[in-house]
C-alpha cells in the first residue's frame, strides 16, 4: 500500500482550516474589601476607567479608581452579600446612557 503525501498534505490542511484558534479569556479579579458600596479589587490589571465589571452575584459596579495594584469600585445595588474574596469580572463595556428628551434638565 502506498501514501500518496500530496494527498496526505490536503487532508491536514483541510482539517486546519476547521479550527478556530481564536481564544476569549474572562479577566477576573478577587474582592480585597468592601466599605460604604465602594470595593477594593485586585487582579484586573487590564480594566479601564469607567469598564463596568460584575461580582458573581450577578451586581453591576464602575471601575473608576485605578491604582498600580488594584481597582475601585463603585457598586450599583446591594453589596451586602459582597465579601472579601468575592470573584469580580471585567465586561469590557464602558458605562454609557442615552441622551434624548428625557435627559434634558437632569444635570
Amino acid at each position: 500500500m502506498t501514501v500518496n503525501i500530496e494527498d496526505r498534505i490536503s487532508f491536514l490542511e483541510k482539517k486546519i482550516e476547521n479550527i478556530d484558534f481564536s481564544y476569549k479569556y474572562d479577566e477576573i479579579g478577587t474582592v480585597l474589601s468592601v466599605g460604604d458600596g465602594v470595593a477594593t479589587v485586585i487582579g484586573l490589571n487590564k480594566v479601564k476607567a469607567g469598564e463596568l465589571v460584575e461580582f458573581e452575584n450577578n451586581i453591576l459596579g464602575l471601575a473608576l479608581n485605578l491604582e498600580e495594584n488594584s481597582v475601585g469600585v463603585v457598586i450599583f445595588g446591594d453589596y451586602s452579600s459582597i465579601k472579601e474574596g468575592s470573584i469580580v469580572k471585567r465586561t469590557e463595556r464602558i458605562a454609557c446612557i442615552n441622551v434624548g428628551e428625557g435627559l434634558l434638565g437632569r444635570v
